[in-house]
């Protein structure tokens, strides 16, 4: 099970701590880091047991799980832009006054019908949860679709794709199996975003590559190494430095 999959499984608690554990480690939701149960991790010369280290961990990398999620894609959030700023100040412990004064709107009135707004939404969700999870027991004809990956830029129909699906997209263009080379780069939106999808998975985490490096790689799969460099990027998938020197997964 890749990350995403984690990440989109998780139950509400174990998204608000940012990990899950199981019998022998603990893995961030946010990046796919483990730390093996029963091993001591140092830092800054201080002994941490391995929760404890997971916890620092999502501090140091993530900032904390808030930041993260409210850095999610709004297709994903559910959150407009006034929204999302809105929660930001709101998290940073503002008062009514000092929210009304940095955005400049309104009153603080104002600020009070966003916050009522905003309970509102919550409340619709924890509704729409039930509902889809009331649903599980009764819709037996229900498609199993493919999570969309955490970095995607923007979420739309192309991400509507069943586990079936995505099995038939990849034999069509990998013939010889995931590891063989791209017949043909894919046409059309949904088929790209699958057949990328499987390129990552030939890349390391926490690893960062040359463009030298990333070149080579891709060309092993397809012959213009270029136009799927840059579709990588493009579907949110891969990273760099402004310049092009470095090339790493997006987490």
């Amino acid at each position: 099970m890749n990350i995403s999959e984690q990440f989109w499984n998780a139950s509400l608690e174990e998204l608000k701590r940012g990990y899950i554990q199981d019998a022998d480690c603990y893995t961030c939701l946010l990046c796919g880091e483990k730390l093996e149960k029963g091993v001591i991790y140092p830092h800054e010369d201080v002994f941490y047991e391995a929760e404890r280290y997971m916890r620092l961990h999502i501090e140091r990398t993530h900032l904390s799980v808030f930041e993260y999620l409210i850095g999610l894609d709004k297709k994903l959030t559910g959150l407009t832009e006034h929204q999302n700023h809105l929660l930001r100040l709101f998290y940073q412990g503002k008062n009514d006054k000092e929210v009304q004064s940095e955005l400049g709107i309104g009153s603080t009135s104002t600020i009070r019908h966003h916050r009522f707004a905003l309970k509102e939404k919550e409340r619709q969700a924890k509704t729409f949860l039930a509902i889809m999870e009331l649903l599980k027991e009764k819709d037996h004809y229900a498609p199993a679709f493919i999570q969309p990956h955490k970095t995607a830029k923007m979420v739309d129909d192309r991400y509507a794709v069943t586990e079936d699906e995505q099995q038939e997209i990849i034999k069509k263009f990998f013939p010889e199996g995931i590891t063989g080379r791209l017949t043909k780069f894919p046409p059309k939106e949904k088929q790209r975003l699958i057949v990328l999808r499987e390129i990552t998975k030939r890349f390391k985490r926490d690893t960062t590559y040359t463009e030298k490096d990333i070149n080579h790689l891709l060309n092993e799969i397809y012959d213009d190494y270029v136009m799927l460099r840059r579709y990588l990027i493009e579907y949110g998938f891969l990273d760099r430095k402004s310049d092009g020197s470095q090339y790493w997964l997006k987490k």
